[in-house]
């Protein structure tokens, strides 16, 4: 997937991303990687902790998805039928979301 990332983009993963080789292949490509680096590691790169935070409002969009049992099990069968019903429970999600708001 690294690969196929468009020249210039940034990439945010977790630390446990931090290898140089993958690191090196996003700089080739223009980008920059807000990978944290692993605590063990003698050298620490410094991250910018607000693309970085970004990050978390992605993964826990995910896991509110995941409680979709629907979704969670990968019910349908065919592809369109699978996106159909994300797309619902993104949009009960959201639903939600703005009614708080």
């Amino acid at each position: 997937m690294i690969e196929g990332l468009k020249p210039g983009r940034d990439l945010v993963a977790d630390r446990g991303y931090d290898a140089r080789a993958i690191i090196d292949l996003v700089e080739a490509r223009g980008g920059q990687a807000h990978i944290p680096t692993s605590r063990d590691r003698k050298v620490q790169r410094s991250v910018d902790h607000f693309i970085y935070r970004q990050r978390n409002l992605i993964e826990r969009f995910f896991n509110k998805l995941k409680h979709f049992r629907r979704v969670a099990t990968r019910y349908d069968k065919t592809a369109r039928n699978f996106l159909s019903a994300v797309l619902l429970a993104a949009t009960r999600l959201w639903a939600r979301f703005e009614s708080t708001t």
